[in-house]
């Protein structure tokens, strides 16, 4: 993990300027304290990233349980109450991981997880072009589309239009995305400057920029409500006495127990799904083990909720801007938490001077590279099966939220699938003197249909050839259909051959003493996808 770290610390340092003010936006619209946000991002970074073997995932506090979250701390008796049941929540995902219960996300199609990095690339332009403009909207780190000022994030685009544009926030936003942009090209592959990440030259850059408004033009110059705003605070003893605590004396609500429940299940779906998804566009192509994620995600909500945090999931947003800043190695995720605790204690002052404009040009940038036009070109070409359940899955998430949107993407995916092995797997071939009845597949339930149609064409008097030898399993009914058909050939003066091995452990199941066994000329030999048979 430390072999990379000259890659890892900058990229870490770019993470955490992101994350700041995502921590603190979700955790207003949570309704929580804003340090409570703060706190999930650091144990985000420090525990979960510790447990973790993810090697590129970014955890925190996420926009996905936003509404979850308001909704249980404005229905439980206290804060305190509701931080039990965060706890409560990281037990119940312990419990997951050890029932292995990661395997879950290896069911989602690629076409829907690329969906899903589309739709989050191109909410991330939508809800980060106000606060490039200046206007501060929805909360940062908002995704639903449905904001809960009555407003959508198309109205919100409008609205903006309507009012004064901040100029100032404007110049920083756009010289930010050009600079971004051209170091992405023009970046040296040799030499220190390979290790300057571009996202820290934009928001450093814009602090300076906003201070020569102040001295040259005022009225450029961004104003407070525009910048990033966080509680400072003189050192850790007083950072320790802000924390709080679970009330255990909830322990027996049911509703606190209800709302544990609720947590565990949509926060290790979140994970699942945007671990799923970084494994996508990370460059090594490394492969998350996904139970291991489920115990990491328990350890850290567990911890978070003992420290008056709140609870925390993988987060793609964060964990796309690791992958575009560099990271090689969980390292960055767990620098990316200390350097989010030295802000709270050491630099919030500092830290207040940073524009949300320049935080938004890193973000946008990171949005169009997650829904460049070539991905929606690349699975064009793969057909409608993969296209379908893409364009779909980006539509869905845009006018929803996240999880609503994977839903109808999940559906999409699983009607293409089952439409894909209900295409013919069994064929009826007439060789004169004899005819085949051949499952060019495994034979299930829905191949019922085609089987009966099949072995009802065979005419009286006919001598007829079953060939399973290229199925591995054939289900029960389909087995009973044989049989069936076994028991009234000899009614119809039909002699019955059957070909391979019938079905694997199913095989015993058919009328094997009624029939002719006879096996293929030449041993099946699998090229590829296909299969060379006499």
């Amino acid at each position: 993990m430390f072999s990379t770290w000259r890659n890892d610390l900058p990229a870490s340092i770019v993470v955490a300027l992101v994350a700041l003010p995502l921590c603190l936006g979700v955790a207003v619209a949570s309704g929580a304290p804003p340090l409570s946000g703060l706190l999930a991002g650091i144990i985000g970074g420090l525990v979960v990233g510790a447990v973790s073997r993810a090697p590129l995932s970014v955890s925190g506090p996420a926009a996905g349980l936003t509404a979850i979250v308001f909704t249980a701390i404005e229905t439980l008796p206290s804060y305190e109450a509701f931080l039990l049941a965060v706890c409560l929540a990281g037990l119940i995902q312990l419990v997951f991981s050890v029932s292995r219960g990661g395997y879950l996300a290896e069911f989602v199609p690629s076409s829907v997880v690329i969906g899903m990095l589309s739709a989050i690339g191109l909410i991330l332009i939508l809800k980060q072009l106000p606060y490039a403009l200046g206007y501060v909207g929805d909360y940062e780190g908002s995704m639903e589309f449905f904001q809960r000022d009555g407003r959508n994030t198309f109205s919100e685009l409008l609205l903006i239009l309507q009012t004064d544009i901040a100029y100032g926030a404007l110049l920083i936003a756009l010289a930010g995305l050009a600079f971004l942009f051209w170091w992405d090209k023009a970046k040296p592959k040799e030499g220190p400057l390979k290790l300057l990440p571009g996202p820290l030259v934009v928001v450093v850059a814009a602090v300076l920029v906003n201070a020569l408004y102040a001295a040259v033009a005022p009225g450029l110059m961004v104003p407070a409500d525009q910048l990033v705003r966080l509680q400072v605070t003189s050192g850790f003893d007083e950072l320790a006495g802000l924390l709080r605590f679970p009330d255990v004396g909830e322990i027996g609500n049911v509703a606190v127990w209800t709302a544990a429940v609720t947590l565990a299940i949509v926060a290790s779906l979140e994970s699942l799904l945007s671990i799923k998804a970084v494994d996508e566009i990370d460059k090594k192509r490394r492969v998350t083990d996904k139970n291991r994620e489920l115990l990491a995600q328990g350890v850290g909500n567990f911890t978070s909720g003992l420290i008056g945090g709140l609870p925390v999931t993988s987060v793609i947003v964060r964990s796309s801007a690791n992958v575009e800043a560099g990271a090689d190695s969980k390292l960055s995720t767990m620098m990316h938490g200390f350097w989010l605790l030295l802000m709270v204690v050491l630099i919030p002052t500092i830290i207040n001077l940073i524009p949300l404009s320049a935080l938004a040009a890193v973000l946008i940038q990171t949005g169009y590279k997650l829904a460049k036009p070539s991905l929606f070109v690349a699975r064009w070409k793969m057909g409608w099966s993969q296209f379908a359940p893409f364009v779909l899955t980006v539509v869905a998430i845009l006018f929803t939220d996240l999880l609503k949107g994977i839903a109808v993407g999940l559906v999409l995916g699983f009607v293409f699938v089952v439409a894909r092995n209900f295409r013919t797997a069994v064929s009826y071939v007439d060789l004169g003197e004899m005819v085949m009845v051949r499952a060019r597949r495994d034979l299930y339930f829905i191949h019922k249909p085609q089987l009966q149609e099949a072995l009802n064409k065979v005419p009286d008097g006919a001598e007829v050839v079953i060939d399973l030898s290229s199925t591995t399993f054939v289900d029960l009914d389909n087995i009973d259909i044989i049989n069936g058909f076994i028991k009234g050939a000899e009614f119809r003066g039909i002699k019955v051959s059957l070909r391979g091995d019938a079905a694997g452990t199913n095989a015993a199941l058919i009328n094997a003493e009624e029939i002719k066994l006879v096996e293929p000329e030449v041993a099946p030999q699998p090229v590829g996808r296909r299969e060379v048979r006499a």
